[in-house]
């Protein structure tokens, strides 16, 4: 019996030569009917700010390692406990980094340790300001201890984000009406909106911050007065990019 598979004529599978055009992408200028319109819209709003951090940072030196670890736990727990005090008006304390570093001998061959700093950071964020002042010159007054800030900020949900938003929208949508009503038309149809620089992830512009820095004195004869700060009022911008159609113009 004769293996059909072997007498059977192998045929060529014909390959397609032509070669692939890519398509062309549509160019974005519209038609005389229905021309399209590009437009940008920014919004620049000020507002007073939501939140405030200090940064707290406590030191400690000793002879001995024991020594500036226990100088250093007791001048932490007693700026902990303070600002824990202050209940409600404390949003969020974070501990950063921590360090016990030993010191040597600038003189001499061997390796000899004759000191240790020990330093720790916390983080506090603040909701109320009418105590801000007061917190901060109480940080400064303890031994070996720095306050940095304070650095004004707005939430990542404030309500100002939304409003600047729908703010360069508005701006944008009676932006392109008035170069449309220019040509005797009007707007027909919305095609996109953007975030200005959301194609390349362009990062944003991180607002300006100012703050002061304090040190807490070795001995207090008295309580320090509470520091007057004013709130620096935040700058929240918003960009868009628009395309719109339009009816004919009457040219």
């Amino acid at each position: 019996m004769t293996d059909p598979t072997h007498d059977a004529p192998i045929e060529d599978t014909p390959v397609d030569t032509t070669p692939t055009t890519p398509a062309t992408p549509a160019l974005p200028y519209g038609t005389p009917d229905t021309p399209r319109l590009a437009v940008r819209g920014e919004a620049r709003l000020e507002v007073d700010p939501e939140i405030a951090r200090i940064t707290v940072t406590i030191s400690a030196r000793g002879t001995d390692r024991t020594t500036a670890l226990t100088d250093l736990t007791r001048r932490n727990e007693q700026a902990l406990t303070l600002i824990k005090s202050y209940g409600d008006a404390i949003e969020k304390l974070e501990t950063g980094a921590f360090s016990l570093t030993p010191q040597l001998t600038e003189k001499g061959r061997h390796e000899r340790i004759h000191a240790y700093h020990g330093r720790v950071t916390h983080t506090a964020t603040l909701n109320d300001f009418t105590t801000l002042g007061e917190l901060t010159t109480r940080l400064a007054d303890l031994d070996l201890t720095r306050v940095d800030g304070p650095w004004w900020a707005l939430r990542p949900d404030s309500p100002a984000h939304r409003a600047a938003r729908t703010q360069a929208v508005h701006e944008a949508v009676q932006r392109a009406r008035e170069y449309a009503e220019a040509l005797g038309a009007r707007l027909d149809a919305v095609l996109e909106i953007a975030d200005l620089g959301a194609e390349n992830n362009a990062p944003a512009a991180a607002p300006g911050m100012r703050g002061f820095a304090g040190y807490g004195r070795a001995a207090v004869q008295e309580a320090a007065p509470a520091l007057d700060l004013e709130p620096q009022r935040q700058t929240v911008y918003a960009n868009v990019n628009a395309r719109f159609t339009m009816t004919r113009p009457a040219l």
